[in-house]
């Protein structure tokens, strides 16, 4: 599956792990998970993992379109782990669509990446 949802931290850190290019079809998984932990927990701290990461079919990228509208403030902080250059302009590219503090950090700093999102 392209898309992996993993809780840390008692459910307050989703870990996102994408892989291969997202279908329309992926965000049926993701979007009721992501929906709960909101209910339980309120704003999410989410590690957006990028590895091997080759981007969005046409209606995939209309499904994430989709959910960063609704989930506009639901996101406290977003760390982006990429090993792409074009991942990094994704993560600037994002901001102006979340809430969130967003930051990226290259694959080799995913622990860096959730020391961050820990913080106070």
């Amino acid at each position: 599956m392209p898309i992996q949802v993993n809780e840390e931290n008692g459910g307050q850190r989703l870990i996102i792990h994408v892989s291969g290019k997202l279908e329309k079809a992926d965000y049926e998984h993701l979007v009721p998970e992501f929906e709960r932990l909101i209910r339980q927990h309120g704003k999410l701290r989410v590690l957006f993992d990028m590895s091997d990461f080759h981007g969005w079919e046409a209606s995939a990228a209309w499904e994430d379109f989709k959910f960063g509208v609704k989930h506009f403030g639901d996101i406290e902080r977003l760390a982006m782990v990429g090993e792409e250059r074009w991942q990094h302009g994704m993560a600037i590219f994002c901001k102006p669509f979340t809430k969130a503090t967003v930051r990226y950090f290259d694959h080799a700093d995913g622990d860096e990446a959730r020391k961050w999102l820990g913080e106070v």
